[in-house]
């Protein structure tokens, strides 16, 4: 009997140290996830915080460059400086926010380049009331008394490449001469 007793304290002895053994474990398989988490989480946050510094749309965009693709013959001399070109993507862009109240002006292509296959027109409203494009169709914008700049689209089928010009007309009222 005694040794019955002596085997069944050494097996609770051993089986108390196994039921240690095993809380240890349980604890050290649970330290790598409490200290993993946090690391993670700083990774993560880093990575993010390094990506804010290079988003591709906080750049500052530049303003566009004017360029000379078309030829623009005003009617009035001060015209030909107020009539601006640029590209917007494909479309060639005239500005006719600086114009005047009436005008007129004839674009001729260059020879070397032709015409753009799209062609836009940024006006300013309540500086004229209606805007006539003549090329191989004939447009008549009207354009709003009042509000921000607008941009007009003329139809690629107004502009052929035998188009020899265009005359752009602007008037403030519809009974206009022009």
């Amino acid at each position: 009997m005694i040794h019955d007793r002596h085997r069944s304290a050494t097996h609770r002895v051993a089986r108390l140290q196994m039921l240690r053994r095993l809380r240890r474990l349980r604890r050290l398989r649970r330290l790598p996830r409490l200290v993993a988490l946090p690391g993670l989480v700083a990774v993560l946050s880093l990575s993010v915080s390094a990506c804010a510094l290079h988003w591709p749309w906080k750049r500052r965009t530049l303003p566009p460059q004017p360029v000379q693709q078309i030829t623009i013959v005003p009617e009035a001399p001060v015209a030909a400086t107020a009539i601006v070109q640029f590209w917007d993507r494909n479309t060639l862009l005239l500005d006719l926010t600086a114009v005047g109240a009436e005008g007129a002006a004839t674009l001729t292509p260059i020879k070397a380049l032709g015409w753009p296959v799209r062609l836009e027109f940024r006006v300013r409203p309540g500086t004229f009331g209606r805007l006539t494009v003549i090329g191989a169709q004939r447009v008549i914008f009207q354009v709003p008394s009042q509000g921000a700049p607008i941009v007009l689209r003329l139809a690629p089928s107004a502009v052929h490449a035998d188009t020899g010009q265009i005359t752009l007309r602007w008037s403030a009222a519809d009974d206009s001469v022009h």
